[in-house]
């Protein structure tokens, strides 16, 4: 029997953009047609983009959505799609249309909607309670949203066991960590092996605030063996011939059907069965189908830094960006990506030397901007730091200097990069890493200034791994390597080390891993061989802190667990860990 040809629109939307997602959805069903696909998916909510918040409170923009729909099924002609909208009946729905030969033919409704992590579906939608099967070439194929397929017992196994469905079509908008695409692809093989079902899954790509989608989009066939894999944080249209009479084959070998399908006759879902005509016999020319490589970790999360810094400052119409650098690590790899992402033509640095900055950290600084082939500009901050000290010496007469003089510099040098942002329109990339947020070491209005935190996320000893790697792609020391020996350091006063205030990076940064990704107790991790006293002044840190991470501008979630959507903390809390 001649086989079943599918493509998988790996698309990269844009929130409320409807006319722009619809675009490039039109797009995507011309290139299938061509390719004589038989079904083209498309990710979650693609007509909308993913997620649109609380946009989905403005009846406007569902009225507007709908009518975006209207306008993709007729671009449907002679071809089947399965498109992500939000239907309106009552109620509002995360949804998939099912769209044959220029009409809207059937619609599924999300059935399990999360609530947890950077999810709030519960807050928007209501839930689905009817399955979706439909017939196309003499084939039974199921459609299912994203969270729906992560339930061992949820929708699938109704689908197939009581609906026959040979194909699972799930549309999806998974965000990104480190490593979930390994986990995520073991839950999609076994599904279809436990099944004995085809399942492609369709993943969203691109940036959308601080979450990144992979794409990384996959088929795994009956046996839980992978027979397509699309690229990670790239967009494509993956297309694939599946022979889906090895469904049947499999399942007159599997026991387990007939004991359990008389008692699943009964399913407690409602069964909603489509019949869809033959569309004319389509030429299929010759394919390749792809089954790309998932890049090993450091390259993953360097790929997925640099498209989050891209698509935030194109979707929000920034085209150039703003670094202060320091001559540090964290500044020298912020800056990297940024030319990674933008160009170098679009990129500006700024060093601020002030009384306490090193020779070799300024020379660093203009090391990395000559390597890079960015514009580069010195601006002292001396005149302007003795100023503030001057003005406030009376003020501050038989106080010694301490963390407040520090602070100043590092506002002053927030102020420049400011009113440098204000003058040419670019945004400012502040240089923080998840290690110095945890603990409160950076300074609010100072260098957490910035519309955009590009290693938010990033542990400390992440980030000197991130910049060894950027260096070994190029081949050469494109950081320098000072900036990697050198102890890290804010230089803010003479021999000023981090280490003065805060524990060593090496094991500080294990501890925040157990503490905020973990939820470890202080007992726990001390039980893992640090000592007492560490844990406890760095869990206090953390916690008495949050107030500094609300005011931080947004970043890039690379961990299982980040500052923000993922973690919500109150400011106003007495609680203390003992």
């Amino acid at each position: 029997m001649a086989r079943f040809r599918i493509a998988m629109a790996q698309i990269n939307t844009t929130v409320g953009d409807l006319e722009g997602n619809v675009r490039k959805i039109k797009e995507y069903v011309r290139k299938s047609r061509e390719l004589g696909v038989d079904i083209v998916t498309f990710p979650e909510l693609a007509i909308t983009g993913y997620p649109p918040e609380d946009l989905l409170l403005k009846p406007d923009f569902i009225s507007a959505n709908l009518k975006a729909l209207q306008d993709v099924a007729s671009a449907c002609r002679e071809i089947t799609s399965v498109v992500g909208f939000v239907d309106r009946n009552e109620d509002i729905y995360n949804a998939a249309a099912l769209i044959h030969d220029g009409r809207v033919a059937g619609i599924y409704h999300k059935i399990f909607l999360p609530n947890y992590s950077v999810f709030d579906e519960n807050r928007y939608f209501q839930a689905g309670d009817e399955l979706l099967i439909f017939s196309l070439n003499g084939r039974r194929v199921a459609i299912s949203i994203c969270e729906d397929i992560w339930y061992p017992q949820g929708p699938t196994r109704d689908q197939t066991l009581v609906g026959n469905a040979e194909l699972i079509l799930s549309i999806s908008a998974s965000p990104y960590h480190a490593g979930k695409g390994h986990a995520r692809e073991r839950m999609i093989a076994t599904r279809a092996n436990d099944n004995l079902v085809f399942v492609a899954f369709n993943n969203l790509v691109g940036g959308q605030d601080e979450l990144i989608f992979d794409g990384n989009s996959v088929v795994f066939n009956q046996s839980g063996d992978l027979v397509a894999r699309g690229k990670q944080f790239e967009e494509e249209l993956i297309v694939a011939d599946l022979n889906l009479s090895d469904v049947f084959k499999a399942r007159l070998h599997d026991p387990r059907r007939r004991k359990y399908i008389p008692v699943l006759r009964k399913s407690e879902y409602q069964m909603n069965f489509i019949e869809l005509d033959d569309l004319p016999f389509k030429e299929k020319p010759e394919i390749s189908t792809p089954v790309h490589e998932p890049y090993e970790r450091i390259e993953e999360i360097y790929k997925a830094l640099v498209l989050g810094t891209r698509d935030y400052l194109y979707k929000n119409n920034f085209k150039q960006a703003i670094v202060g650098m320091s001559g540090g690590i964290d500044s020298s790899l912020t800056t990297v990506i940024a030319v990674d992402a933008l160009g170098r033509e679009n990129v500006l640095g700024v060093s601020m030397p002030s009384r306490y900055s090193s020779s070799q950290t300024q020379s660093d600084a203009r090391k990395l901007a000559e390597n890079l082939g960015i514009r580069f500009k010195v601006i002292p901050i001396e005149r302007m730091f003795q100023a503030y000290l001057e003005t406030l010496a009376p003020v501050f007469e038989g106080y010694e200097p301490d963390i407040t003089e520090e602070n100043i510099q590092a506002r002053i040098r927030g102020n420049i990069l400011m009113a440098l942002s204000n003058k040419f329109g670019a945004i400012v990339l502040s240089t923080g890493n998840k290690s110095e947020v945890s603990v409160g070491y950076c300074t609010l209005y100072g260098d957490m200034a910035g519309g955009f935190s590009v290693l938010k996320d990033v542990p400390k000893m992440l980030v000197y791994k991130l910049a060894e790697y950027r260096n070994r792609v190029e081949g050469r020391e494109l950081i320098p390597r000072s900036v990697f020996i050198r102890p890290p350091t804010a230089e803010l006063r003479p021999n000023q080390k981090d280490s003065d205030s805060i524990p060593e990076y090496e094991i500080l940064d294990p501890i925040l891993q157990a503490y905020v990704e973990e939820d470890k107790s202080v007992e726990e991790i001390v039980e893992m061989g640090f000592d007492r006293e560490t844990v406890l002044r760095v869990a206090r840190m953390v916690d008495r802190n949050e107030y500094k991470r609300r005011q931080a501008a947004p970043g890039i979630k690379i961990t299982p667990r980040a500052f923000g959507k993922d973690r919500r903390m109150p400011i106003t809390n007495r609680y203390q860990p003992l």
